[in-house]
């Protein structure tokens, strides 16, 4: 027996949505009323073919016009029945579209029809059709003309479905119900049913993606041809998804994850569309198991694309964690990309230093580094990354990381760094990673040294105990330097008002017995000595501006430190 051609390979991607045509048939809707009539297929039985073209069907045929007048429709439906309260035909409420209406848009991909084949108060059904314009397809850009002969994409849901359904249900995506605002934040039972939908990675991906978003999943494969099951199955499937949630939400994951389940798109990527993704994912990406695998397929596998949108995911799940907003925590860095230096607005002391005293603190930083002869240095704050850039110019440095809870942050250290343009060699030795240091982090483990730089202050002293136990008891490096400013040294600065500190994100600045006593208290704890040594110059009565504590961990493991 011959193997299916390429246009019988896509009798599989429209197979389900001729069945779905008859259970849609409505005689308000010409070009549905006409779909079903032209396929005339029954759900649950053999198709009934139209006279003159049964012994074209048989011999597995297919006419050229009358593919054109099928294969060109792409459905969605979502069905709901009254709850709490609710009839059901408020739906339409929900969808900005009225029962009674038939309403036609123009959208990118070519013409969506909204009905309703069903609204009733006990249960209701919207419908999106979409027919795609395949001539204009052919024609579009980033799509070589050969393969555009043939080709899936006017016949099953994928990003096109995707782009029309935003622009249908733009305002019941964002939640909004100006007739009945109570409603957009009422949960409904729904049913949304695909009939083919493009799915690379099949049922199982489908189940992958919808099932930790609490939806019951039914995904069933669709073969290429139900007369010939020896050929297999298309890479499609039917998907009905069921369960209980905001409109709002299932639209904006519908609006994502067709798209990743498809893994391609019909349109240019750029940034704009990790904003995008950022916006429909709110409220459940971030707490999706699978939002490396979703991020990775929506931005079309762009490495660049994807890093920023898991940072700024994690960003977001960092923030919820401690009840504060993403730009609180996103604060390492000002808006011209330079870091915060603890000192860095305080008014210049009289008479000035020749070397800033940030250049200086690095320096104090390396020298120490280079006297513990720490190999693997880990920048836990690392700022736009002035210290990791000094640290990658010596070769002794041979594995170098970069923390912060800041996406700007980092983003300002890949730029001051030329990630993009630094030698293969040099770029193996760097890591640049996001996370906090309220957390545990196993990414931290096996590291000689670990260099908190005007970093303590920048924490609420309430939960300095958490970045004590996930610095100095989990990754446990065997070296570990903190600086952190002098406030006595703070009189010092003419311009800095009494009491004030160095920067307004200080949550405190302590003076030197009580940094002591902090230090000591904690190498006490962990099992570590810890000796003192200034930055800067040293003032006789004040002290040095900045302070230092080099944190050694002893070599039999013992929990017992002692000051120096």
């Amino acid at each position: 027996m011959p193997g299916p051609t390429n246009r019988q390979r896509l009798r599989g991607s429209c197979s389900s949505s001729r069945v779905f045509a008859t259970e849609l048939s409505c005689p308000r809707v010409p070009c549905v009323t006409r779909f079903a009539e032209e396929t005339g297929a029954l759900v649950g039985g053999p198709a009934r073919w139209p006279e003159g073209r049964r012994s074209a069907a048989r011999e597995n045929t297919w006419p050229r016009q009358r593919h054109v007048a099928i294969l060109d429709r792409v459905f969605l439906t979502i069905s709901t029945a009254a709850a709490a309260g609710h009839p059901a035909s408020d739906l339409g409420y929900l969808l900005h579209k009225h029962p009674d209406r038939i309403q036609e848009f123009a959208v990118s991909a070519g013409t969506a029809h909204v009905f309703y084949p069903e609204a009733g108060e006990d249960r209701c059904t919207a419908a999106l059709l979409l027919e795609t314009d395949p001539a204009a397809l052919a024609r579009g850009r980033g799509r070589q003309e050969a393969a555009a002969h043939v080709t899936d994409r006017p016949y099953v849901a994928s990003s096109l479905l995707a782009v029309a359904l935003g622009q249908v249900f733009r305002s019941a995506m964002r939640g909004e119900c100006a007739a009945r605002p109570a409603l957009a934040a009422t949960e409904l039972p729904l049913r949304i049913e695909v009939p083919a939908l493009s799915a690379r990675g099949g049922a199982a991906a489908a189940h992958r993606l919808f099932t930790p978003l609490g939806w019951r999943v039914t995904a069933e494969p669709v073969p290429l041809d139900p007369q010939f099951p020896a050929w297999g199955d298309a890479s499609c499937v039917r998907l009905v998804l069921a369960g209980t949630t905001l409109l709002s939400h299932a639209l904006r994951q519908l609006y994502v994850l067709l798209p990743v389940l498809d893994d391609g798109k019909h349109y240019w990527i750029t940034e704009e569309e990790v904003d995008k993704l950022l916006r429909a994912g709110e409220g459940w990406l971030a707490s999706h198991p699978e939002q490396r695998f979703i991020a990775g397929r929506y931005l079309a596998h762009r490495t660049a694309f994807t890093r920023r949108a898991l940072q700024r995911l994690e960003l977001a799940r960092l923030a919820e964690s401690d009840d504060t907003a993403p730009e609180e925590l996103d604060n390492a860095v000002a808006d011209d990309g330079s870091s915060d230096g603890g000192d860095g607005s305080a008014p210049q002391a009289p008479g000035g230093e020749a070397v800033p005293l940030a250049e200086r603190r690095r320096k104090a930083v390396l020298a120490v580094l280079r006297e513990c002869r720490a190999a693997r240095v880990a920048d836990l704050g690392c700022g736009s990354g002035q210290l990791l850039a000094e640290l990658l110019k010596d070769p002794g440095f041979t594995d170098v990381l970069g923390m912060d809870v800041s996406v700007r942050a980092l983003r300002a250290a890949e730029r001051r760094l030329g990630t993009g343009r630094m030698p293969e060699r040099q770029r193996a030795r760097l890591t640049l990673v996001q996370g906090s240091l309220m957390y545990t982090d196993a990414r931290l483990a096996a590291y000689d040294a670990a260099v908190l730089s005007e970093v303590i202050e920048h924490v609420d002293p309430p939960r300095l105990p958490a970045l004590e136990h996930a610095v100095f008891a989990a990754a446990r490096p065997r070296v570990v330097v903190v600086t952190t400013p002098n406030a006595e040294y703070n009189a010092r600065y003419p311009g800095l008002p009494a009491g004030a500190m160095r920067h307004e994100d200080h949550r405190f600045e302590w003076p030197r017995k009580r940094f002591r006593a902090w230090a000591g208290a904690v190498a006490a704890a962990h099992g570590y000595t810890v000796a003192f040594r200034p930055v800067g110059d040293e003032d006789p009565e004040l002290g040095p501006p900045t302070q230092l504590a080099l944190f050694t961990r002893t070599t039999d493991g013992t929990r017992e430190g002692r000051a120096a």
